[in-house]
């Protein structure tokens, strides 16, 4: 899809072609990547009635993100442009979990993780929001059953996805009445409440449960949000995926192909409890502040608060 700059909005292809089949991704800023399931850059007779009818390709039906103030008005925002601080270039961020959920996904997960059920008489089947008990309940399950239905073994899977703080509504707005969108809009992503405190509680709440079973739980996110967590967070016991770790991490990247985005394997690495229990715990020790540097951060906070008076300047 071509895409130029007017008057400061970015205006879009016409989509004549539906807005696919470009070899090149669009170039985007702080905007919606993708909403109803298509990029911000297909305007096409498909897209536009996608965003009519809020309908959501994953789900086979309408999108399940309402709007607080009108919850019969869906979201619809798939990802969004961002790069945070440890990234230089703006990538997609999948920002709803079921944009996570490609049937490709599936059939990955299937293929990296329950190899030796393949080939046998058992069948590998899915359920979803499968009880844990004092665990909560796991996104999905699967399991291999013979003829009858009798589970003969297991492998629970997360998905956790990225979220917004303040929203890009008004582009969502603008790509349904087929107006330009600005290049920018004012949102961020809470990039750890997500990954660091969100997904980590459950991987250490779930996580120890499977470990007394001696089975796995496979947590499926974005490179981006793998990106994070070792940008953030000491992840000196994140190691390539070992059979016998509870708690695995699977990374999916965006790559555009055939005009739009599709969620590709991008690696696996697992840990223990105790990796998980380090990755809580937040910085490594030598990206703690000093206690002058503490005290110095008080004194700067207190006068701002007036809490105490300004420091007096040194001639």
């Amino acid at each position: 899809s071509r895409r130029m700059r007017a008057r400061g909005n970015l205006t879009l292809s016409d989509g004549r072609k539906g807005g696919g089949g470009a070899a090149h991704p669009p170039e985007f800023g702080k905007i919606p990547t993708e909403v109803f399931c298509f990029p911000f850059s297909n305007t096409g007779g498909e897209a536009q009635a996608a965003r009519r009818g809020q309908y959501c390709r994953i789900l086979g039906g309408e999108c399940d993100k309402p709007r607080k103030s009108e919850p019969h008005v869906k979201v619809g925002v798939c990802s969004v442009g961002y790069r945070g601080n440890f990234r230089e270039d703006f990538s997609p961020v999948a920002v709803c979990p079921h944009r996570l959920q490609e049937k490709t996904v599936f059939d990955d997960i299937a293929r990296l993780y329950i190899p030796q059920f393949f080939g046998g008489k058992k069948r590998i089947l899915w359920v979803k929001e499968v009880s844990m008990g004092v665990g909560g309940s796991v996104d999905y399950v699967a399991f291999a059953a013979d003829n009858d239905g009798e589970v003969r073994d297991f492998l629970c899977v997360e998905f956790q996805a990225a979220g917004t703080t303040g929203t890009p509504w008004d582009a969502v707005v603008a790509l349904r009445e087929g107006r330009p969108l600005r290049p920018n809009y004012k949102y961020g992503v809470n990039w750890a409440n997500e990954f660091l405190k969100t997904m980590m509680q459950q991987a250490f709440k779930k996580g120890k449960i499977v470990a007394s079973w001696g089975r796995k739980i496979v947590f499926v996110i974005q490179d981006v949000g793998l990106e994070y967590i070792r940008h953030s967070a000491d992840d000196g016991a994140l190691r390539p995926a070992r059979d016998e770790d509870p708690v695995h991490f699977c990374t999916f990247k965006m790559r555009w192909s055939a005009g739009g985005w599709k969620m590709v394997h991008d690696g696996r690495v697992s840990t223990d409890i105790d990796g998980i229990i380090r990755i809580l715990g937040g910085a490594t020790v030598g990206d703690y502040p000093t206690v002058d540097d503490f005290k110095r951060n008080i004194r700067r906070k207190a006068e701002k608060d007036k809490v105490v008076p300004p420091a007096p300047r040194s001639k």
